[in-house]
């Protein structure tokens, strides 16, 4: 019998299905993962992990946090990256300026993109907003040109509003 803290592994539908039943099935997943845990650390690393291998094509997958007026990088899947990101730097900075979700299906036509993996060609950046404030974003790369679209951006927002409620977004972001 499960407890609150275990799920038992969901594995990416097979090649061919579409790209909205795989979003449909990462959501649960991820509904899963973070139904009935407080932990903001285990609950960001676990979507991080989810989001990395249902998602075709990636080559990183996380969050950066706000603390202290910058990004902080956060739990994520990939190679190591940037730790640091100021506010209107990069598709991330971008992304928490504006607040809206970046589509870039080319991030070498992107003015100031920050390449912490040069591997990376296309990106999308779903900033999370609490009580009115950008409290950091999920970010996504991948190897491919043009490998998000709207049908992604309007499934990750959905993913991000999601666990918004369920994570201590205080405690993720404390300057500490």
């Amino acid at each position: 019998m499960l407890t609150h803290h275990e799920v038992d592994y969901v594995p990416p539908l097979a090649e061919g299905a579409s790209k909205n039943d795989r979003y449909i099935e990462l959501r649960r997943y991820v509904l899963a993962l973070v139904a009935g845990e407080t932990d903001w650390l285990a609950n960001l690393a676990n979507v991080a992990g989810a989001v990395f291998e249902h998602v075709p094509g990636l080559n990183w997958a996380g969050f950066y946090l706000m603390k202290g007026g910058e990004l902080v990088l956060g739990p994520f899947q990939g190679r190591p990256a940037c730790v640091r990101i100021a506010v209107g730097r990069g598709v991330c900075g971008a992304a928490v300026a504006e607040r809206r979700t970046q589509v870039v299906p080319d991030v070498t036509a992107f003015p100031g993109h920050i390449a912490c993996d040069a591997r990376s060609r296309s990106e999308i950046v779903v900033p999370i907003v609490v009580d009115g404030q950008v409290v950091g974003v999920l970010d996504l790369d991948s190897a491919r040109v043009a490998n998000f679209d709207i049908e992604d951006r309007r499934a990750l927002e959905t993913i991000v509003k999601d666990i918004t409620p369920v994570v201590d977004w205080r405690a993720a972001t404390r300057g500490d």
